[in-house]
């Protein structure tokens, strides 16, 4: 049998009860409104030779400091790979579809038919690069080169465009050196180390932990123009089309990050060295000082020259015919309206 309450109350209550917890669903999210967007699901995004090079310094920092949950978003972890045709495989296979790659891969991966789009620029500089020798090694110069061996990563790769480059500005042709593929750039120091090569491809942050064997015999910087855009930022049409909030999203975390490393390098270091697991703070902090003053990340807008740049490496290296029609290969719509012009 059915109990009623005095004055029919079994009918009042629940719609009290509706009304309350109506209101603290209201109450609630005027709260979440307050503490800002909402960060959406977890995710991975790529970054060519993370853990290794400094490509992903603005990301470590932008993740550290909660610069892409700023922007609604929530980066908390980076997808690495080796470089090439693998970051972009990675790309493609991540969370999120997004990732900082090399720009001689992106063009390739383009021209192959993959329905990719270049969103923002990366790594703008190769004036940390440099060619270096044993300290009691009788080479001086670029110059001295002739008649030698010089070591470089692969094939294909930035350091065997560079090296083809320099010679070129310096007057020189492939004919005239031994041009070694010795690996990494740990293999290009044992080379060095060892004799197998008069000279190996480094950089500025591998030099400084070797002083007291190496010597610089030459930087990029110093016999060619190291105006070159290694890196861009790229994801699929469908998904900057479909998305694009987090693709704007993840350009400005960046951007804040690289604005944070600016003002405060010595932080930013420690920061990415964590990231990395790297315990040398001392040389993480030399070394994003010395790129910070090289001007080695664009802040996403894109230099066309150093662009162009890169394109003649893959020209010199046999990787591409042509010149490269950069409106079919280049989405600026995701940048702020004053970084879309080239510079």
């Amino acid at each position: 049998m059915r109990q009623t309450l005095p004055d029919d109350k079994e009918d009042t209550m629940p719609g009290r009860l509706s009304i309350s917890r109506a209101c603290l669903a209201l109450c609630l999210a005027l709260l979440g409104g307050l503490a800002g967007p909402r960060p959406s699901r977890a995710d991975n995004i790529t970054v060519t030779h993370w853990g290794g090079q400094f490509y992903g310094a603005p990301y470590a920092v932008a993740m550290e400091k909660g610069f892409f949950k700023a922007h609604g978003l929530d980066v908390t972890g980076i997808l690495t790979a080796a470089g090439g045709g693998t970051a972009v495989r990675n790309t493609l296979a991540g969370g999120i579809p997004f990732g900082e790659v090399s720009l001689a891969a992106a063009v390739q991966a383009i021209n192959s038919g993959q329905k990719l789009i270049i969103v923002a620029a990366g790594a703008q500089s190769v004036a940390d690069q440099l060619w270096m020798v044993k300290k009691d090694s009788p080479l001086k110069s670029i110059k001295d080169v002739q008649g030698k061996s010089l070591g470089y990563t692969a094939p294909g790769s930035v350091s065997n465009m560079v090296a083809l480059m320099a010679l070129r500005a310096n007057g020189m042709s492939p004919k005239d050196v031994k041009l070694v593929p010795a690996g990494d750039l740990g293999a290009n120091l044992a080379a060095v180390s060892s004799g197998a090569v008069d000279a190996g491809f480094s950089d500025d942050m591998i030099y400084i932990q070797n002083t007291d064997t190496m010597r610089p015999l030459f930087w990029v910087r110093d016999v060619m123009s190291p105006r070159m855009m290694q890196t861009v930022m790229i994801t699929t049409a469908d998904y900057a089309k479909a998305h694009p909030d987090v693709i704007k999203g993840l350009i400005a975390g960046r951007r804040d990050g690289l604005a944070y490393m600016a003002e405060h390098p010595d932080e930013a270091a420690d920061i990415t060295a964590k990231a990395y697991n790297n315990p040398n703070v001392t040389v993480f902090r030399n070394h994003m000082r010395q790129l910070l003053k090289e001007n080695y990340w664009s802040d996403g807008r894109f230099d066309y020259e150093g662009m162009n740049h890169m394109v003649e490496g893959l020209q010199i290296t046999g990787q591409l015919k042509g010149e490269v029609d950069w409106p079919k290969f280049v989405d600026s719509t995701y940048l702020p309206a004053d970084m879309r012009a080239s510079r």
